[in-house]
């Protein structure tokens, strides 16, 4: 029986592109379930759309001396047609400037203001006198009073996902000047979470504990158990949708409380588009809303966008909110601002037709219930191995025997034996297992099962090897590639969701009517004999070493130039006279011997030839050199400093170091005869 679902993916901020851990979160694990669903005949409509109004947008805007509009228009292009060329199946995708959304927007806000929903208070915001405005959100850092990391924004923790306000921040200072803000009296409207909370405590607490995923519980759990507190729904910004009610001159709303809505108006702008009617999409209580979100979002999607919609009383709420946990990148957390990142527009320029590999691994890796790491070698190992070695192999073997033996007609078969039998039996039962992992949001489990069919074909083909019996049984043979063209089909099928691009490919290989989930699930013929099918064309090809060594040598260059940009340069010091410099008596050595000093995690103990004796030097330099690839190393001495005890030996000298500009230690080792005195020579 056919459902109505509206499926929805969190609204990406328009300040940069979409990468890796946005797809493995939200957009992959989405574009999954919707595919599937229309698969099963459902009436789907699986909504986005760019989130414009955000407080980074503005910053941005700032930096670049640009406008805000300059910022969301430039980025709202590359991001939609991003997710157009990774085959991301969205019915709309919208934006928040958009005309429909400020009039959706304004109507959700004023129908609360007139049912009395909000409160109306002056409270002190923190302002920054130098900039002449109040700091809303990300103009403001300091310290979470949770964790006490020191570079929490106004809103949220990024170490902790801990969500306040900005007045809760220890030592707060203002992202656009520096300068420590004050307080200021403001007015602003709030939603009192509070009035809600015995329902989302009844709604969340009893009704979802079984269903909802652990994290996602566990923190709306957490928040309800601390007590919630009304939350301000407008911000003094001229950036954003105006407040459209009296006093509301200056102020927009807050993009917690617009963003979300963004669901809605983008439904009403496909709605629109399809000639239907957008409201059982949102208020009809037969229909299922499932947000797809991240870890960071979950106390919007959860508690206050749900209270907004029970407030305004007309709104189903979501059935499910499947929030994945964060997706580092070689064993990094992946940051924007570092540029520690594999960029969706450059991957796609990097592997083209490899769509569908991202996709594979970043669903094989899925951080469903933790933080899981994307590395290129994992990525390479998984595209080779799985999808070339198993799922490729097994369709080309196929391919290539029917053309071979049956001049690519699917053969007639003959008796099946029981393991015939037993393998058709296997496929039957893939549709139910598929539909159980993905039904219950465990993409991961059924990226595998997937997987497990491909294996199926391939152990079924080894076990009975058809071009070896071919000259003696070739009646076997026709049974054997028959059977092995259903597992095929069957792949086409169910792979859909996982490889749209590799699921065309293989359909058009195969020539493949159409046929539907059921059709694999039923056992029917989904190949007859004398069908003609094509020639075979590679599903995968092969990623090799070079591929992988380029994306990893663009990673270490990124994670150089943010040392070197964010490189803290020490002051001068004090100012020295010539008669005090010269009286260092620098010279060329060479170390000798060298040995760990026991207990110690950096230092070496050195015997130097400096040319006038032979020295013991303790040297700080052991998380940089082994003992053994120093010696005999020429290195700069200062051998007049004043001997020190370091760990009961007596240091009669310093060997000069330095960094290069990525950050390696190196000797100061100028090229002269050993002994040379004043190798640092004075002019």
């Amino acid at each position: 029986m056919s459902k109505r679902f509206t499926i929805t993916a969190a609204l990406p901020y328009t300040n940069g592109p979409i990468h890796i851990g946005h797809l493995a979160g939200v957009y992959v694990p989405a574009d999954i379930y919707a595919r599937y669903l229309r698969l099963q005949g459902h009436d789907v409509a699986f909504i986005c759309g760019s989130d414009e109004h955000g407080v980074p947008i503005t910053i941005k805007a700032k930096k670049e001396g640009i406008t805000p509009q300059d910022v969301v228009d430039r980025y709202h292009e590359n991001i939609k047609t991003s997710f157009e060329d990774f085959g991301i199946s969205f019915d709309n995708y919208s934006r928040t400037s958009a005309k429909t959304h400020h009039q959706t927007a304004s109507e959700f806000f004023k129908a609360l203001y007139d049912k009395g929903e909000f409160i109306e208070e002056v409270t002190e915001q923190l302002y920054d006198a130098e900039a002449n405005q109040f700091l809303a959100d990300r103009f403001v850092v300091g310290t979470c009073p949770k964790c006490g990391y020191e570079e929490s924004y106004g809103d949220q923790c990024e170490a902790c996902g801990t969500t306040h306000n900005a007045t809760d921040l220890i030592n707060p200072k203002s992202a656009i000047t520096g300068a420590i803000p004050t307080l200021k009296e403001t007015k602003h409207w709030f939603l009192p979470l509070d009035k809600h909370e015995a329902f989302l405590k009844e709604w969340i607490l009893d009704g979802h504990k079984a269903d909802w995923k652990p994290n996602v519980y566990g923190q709306c759990k957490s928040w309800i158990d601390e007590g919630l507190r009304p939350r301000a729904v407008t911000r003094d910004l001229d950036w954003g949708i105006p407040v459209p009610v009296e006093g509301g001159d200056g102020k927009v709303l807050y993009v917690w409380f617009d963003a979300p809505i963004g669901y809605i108006s983008s439904t009403k702008e496909w709605a629109q588009r399809q000639g239907k009617d957008w409201k059982p999409y949102w208020k009809d209580e037969d229909t299922t809303l499932v947000h797809f979100i991240g870890k960071d979002n979950i106390v919007f999607h959860c508690i206050m966008f749900p209270a907004m919609l029970k407030a305004e009383g007309s709104y189903i709420l979501p059935k499910n909110v499947p929030a994945n946990e964060f997706l580092n990148l070689e064993g990094q957390k992946l940051s924007t601002s570092k540029n520690w990142a594999v960029w969706l527009p450059e991957y796609l320029k990097d592997f083209p037709e490899k769509q569908d590999v991202l996709r594979y691994v970043l669903t094989a890796t899925a951080p469903e219930t933790k933080d899981n790491d994307f590395t290129w070698k994992d990525f390479q190992a998984r595209n080779n191995n799985e999808l070339v070695a198993i799922f490729g192999n097994f369709i080309n073997r196929v391919v290539v025997l029917t053309n071979k033996y049956y001049s690519g007609q699917v053969p007639n078969p003959n008796a099946l034996s029981d393991i015939d039998k037993e393998t058709l039996e296997k496929v039957k039962a893939f549709p139910d297992s598929l539909s159980k992992s993905i039904e219950r949001y465990r993409f991961r489990e059924a990226s595998q099962e997937l997987m497990n069919l491909a294996r199926l074909g391939n152990k079924y083909l080894a076990d009975e090897e058809p071009w070896k019996i071919i000259k003696t049984d070739p009646e076997r043979v026709q049974t054997i590639l028959y059977v092995a063209l259903q597992i095929s089909a069957a792949l086409a099928i169910v792979s859909e969701p996982f490889l749209p691009a590799s699921s065309q490919k293989l359909k058009t290989m195969l020539q493949l009517p159409t046929h539907s989930w059921l059709a694999v699930k039923s056992g029917a013929t989904l190949l007859e004999p004398a069908h003609q099918i094509g020639t075979a064309s590679l599903l995968f090809a092969k990623i090799e070493n070079a591929e992988i060594e380029q994306q990893l040598e663009k990673l270490a260059q990124s994670k150089l130039e943010n040392k070197i940009a964010n490189k803290v340069v020490e002051p001068q010091k004090e100012t020295v006279s010539f008669e005090e410099f010269s009286k260092l008596d620098i010279r060329l050595g060479t170390i000798i011997s060298a040995e760990k000093m026991p207990k110690t995690k950096k230092l070496l103990v050195l015997q130097v030839d400096t040319g006038i004796d032979i020295r013991t030097i303790v040297s700080g330099i052991a998380e940089s050199f082994t003992a053994e690839s120093v010696v005999g190393k020429r290195v700069t001495v200062l051998v007049n400093l004043a001997p020190r005890a370091l760990r009961g030996i007596e240091s009669q000298g310093m060997i000069l170091m330095t960094e290069t500009p990525e950050g390696k230690l190196v000797f100061v080792n100028p090229d002269l005869a050993h002994g040379t005195t004043n190798g640092l020579k004075i002019s």
